[in-house]
């Protein structure tokens, strides 16, 4: 059953006044029930203190008491509620008066401190004190401290933007700070360290490509001596080829050189060196094809040649070229090639200077061939112009 504050409401509240107006005189009321019954009515006032309010709590009853204390730090008037239970109290009240508690405590609002007694050493002024004491949050004396924070310095002007401080966003900002300083100096140090890494790299890169150029020219100089040793070697193995292919070959079957065919012609025509019949036409060993003729033929053409008489002596026959053998043609096809020849075209002189011309002919170099023989043969030729 709740409890009944409004039959003795206006003594309540009369008494409670009274305890919290610091000019009276009155420091502690004490309220309990009427009988058994749920009524509050006030038990009693006074003016003496924790001292006095202890003396009148009874044993057997459970009591309100509201009193008013300085605090022993600060001076101020404290207030502090007491819930008293009796030890002769019946346990079914108590179970009832448990509930009346939070009743009570809204009825006598502004106690500082709430103490739940039981016993009389619950209630001793000291131990309350102590109580109070802790209960205030100081652990010094306000009259005693407060010259100690007096700032006797000459106080700067607040200007109107002034702003108090606050701690936790100071923390924040300075941390900022910080971390933005920590974050730009491992920035520098992440740049310095790519920058040497690079450099580390085309280092790395500049020394590889160093050495694979070393190596390559390396290679390309051993290539090219192996290239060289290979010719070398293939022409000396074709030298020795050759020379044993021509030492394999028997003499008849070798080819005459050009040159030794026309030095045979040279000691053949010497040895049958014939005077030409005909003035004016020149033949020389080097323009015949056949290598030898027959002294049958050369004793045929002449003997016709002294019979004829004079009148026929002013046209000159064409003689018609011998045969040459094919073998001697294809030999001499490089050394020179006779040209056809033509009809005469002026009157021979008589045969009486033709002979005389050809025995005032002296051999002044018996001795010389080939070559020296054309030589004197063209002079022999150009000064029978002349005559």
């Amino acid at each position: 059953m709740a409890v009944n504050l409004s039959r003795n409401g206006p003594a309540l509240q009369d008494a409670y006044m009274r305890v919290v107006d610091e000019k009276s005189p009155t420091d502690w009321a004490l309220f309990t029930y009427e009988g058994n019954s749920n009524d509050i009515r006030v038990a009693g006032t006074g003016e003496g203190g924790l001292e006095e309010m202890a003396e009148e709590l009874n044993s057997g009853k459970v009591m309100y008491a509201f009193c008013r204390v300085k605090d022993p730090n600060s001076g101020l008037p404290k207030f502090v509620l007491i819930n008293w239970t009796g030890e002769g109290v019946n346990d079914v009240r108590k179970g009832a008066c448990a509930n009346h508690v939070s009743t009570m405590a809204g009825f006598l609002k502004g106690a500082h401190v709430t103490i739940n007694a039981r016993a009389e050493e619950d209630v001793e002024p000291e131990c309350i004190m102590q109580k109070v004491a802790r209960a205030s949050g100081a652990n010094y004396a306000f009259h005693k401290e407060s010259g100690r924070f007096q700032d006797t310095g000459p106080q700067a002007p607040v200007g109107s933007v002034y702003q108090k401080t606050n701690a936790v966003s100071e923390i924040k900002r300075v941390g900022k700070d910080s971390f933005w300083a920590k974050a730009e100096k491992e920035e520098e140090n992440r740049r310095l360290e790519e920058k040497r890494r690079a450099e580390e790299e085309r280092r790395r890169l500049e020394q590889e490509r160093r050495e694979r150029e070393l190596r390559e020219a390396a290679l390309r100089e051993q290539r090219y001596q192996e290239q060289g040793e290979a010719a070398q070697r293939k022409f000396e193995q074709h030298e020795v080829a050759s020379r044993n292919r021509q030492e394999q070959e028997p003499a008849c079957q070798l080819p005459a050189h050009p040159r030794e065919i026309f030095k045979q012609k040279e000691r053949a025509m010497s040895t049958t060196s014939i005077p030409s019949p005909q003035p004016g036409k020149l033949r020389s060993p080097f323009l015949q094809k056949q290598l030898t003729q027959p002294e049958t033929s050369l004793s045929r053409e002449s003997a016709p040649a002294a019979s004829r008489p004079a009148a026929d002596l002013h046209e000159e026959p064409v003689p018609s070229a011998p045969p040459c053998p094919v073998q001697v043609e294809e030999e001499e096809e490089a050394v020179y090639e006779e040209p056809p020849e033509q009809e005469t075209l002026y009157e021979e002189p008589p045969m009486v200077q033709l002979q005389e011309a050809s025995s005032a002919h002296v051999d002044h170099y018996p001795g010389l061939s080939g070559k020296g023989l054309c030589a004197r043969a063209l002079y022999d030729y150009q000064a029978g112009n002349v005559l």
